[in-house]
């Protein structure tokens, strides 16, 4: 007769009153159970974020498709044109010779391209260009385009304008205007070139498209402008800190 039970005799002794088996069976299970919910967590995170973007594409288009072409829109100091399609340019210089505005900025125009070569495409009178037309060739992205009108209108000391673009890229360029300048009165006069309304850019693969992509750019300018007052912030505290010392 063993007085001292052996040590397998001691490791079956365990299992079967249940000692020393939390360790070695429920810890290796709580792992992938863990595991499994932090995966679980971030697919509802993922899909909550897809239907976001869904739901905001889904709003975007449909406010995009309601613009219309004013018809008379009220007369203001100055008129923006930014460059991206032939139409504009043509509903810019409409809007001058209709006096509705008293001075014309076409912003973002091909370096290659001068006053002229505008003046005989829109086949508008040379004296109307002459005195009351200008243009901007160093914009080359809708940024550039509000910070080159902001500076025109600044040096004009003009307080209000009709902003001229298709009707897709009004949203972002009212944004980006009004940020880099404050306190003015823009007016939007979307140029329509295909009817969208009623949900027509839905079966149109293009429209889809052009949509989408204009779409992701104004999250993007949305998110600009949410960081870079953070950011300034941040630097400004930075150098002010650098001061104190």
């Amino acid at each position: 007769m063993l007085l001292f039970p052996s040590a397998s005799a001691r490791v079956n002794e365990l299992t079967m009153s249940g000692e020393g088996t939390i360790d070695a069976e429920t810890a290796p299970r709580a792992r992938p159970t863990l595991a499994r919910r932090f995966v679980g967590a971030a697919a509802v995170l993922a899909a909550a974020l897809v239907l976001a973007f869904l739901v905001g594409f889904g709003s975007f288009a449909g406010h995009v498709a309601r613009l219309s072409t004013p018809v008379d829109p009220k007369p203001a100091d100055a008129i923006i044109v930014l460059t991206g399609g032939s139409a504009r340019i043509d509903a810019g210089v409409e809007l001058l010779s209709a006096g509705k505005g008293g001075r014309l900025l076409i912003s973002g125009v091909n370096p290659m391209a001068g006053l002229e070569d505008l003046r005989r495409v829109t086949g508008a009178d040379a004296a109307l260009f002459d005195c009351c037309v200008d243009i901007d060739h160093a914009a080359l992205d809708t940024i550039g385009n509000a910070a080159e009108s902001a500076k025109w209108l600044s040096r004009n000391a003009f307080d209000s304008a009709i902003v001229v673009t298709n009707n897709y890229h009004m949203p972002r360029s009212l944004m980006e205007i009004r940020r880099a300048i404050d306190g003015l009165d823009l007016q939007p006069y979307p140029v329509v070139n295909t009817n969208l309304d009623r949900g027509g850019w839905i079966t149109k693969p293009e429209a889809v498209r052009v949509l989408f992509t204009e779409y992701t750019k104004y999250l993007a300018s949305l998110a600009r402008g949410a960081v870079a007052p953070a950011m300034r912030a941040v630097v400004e505290t930075e150098h002010a800190a650098a001061g104190a010392r």
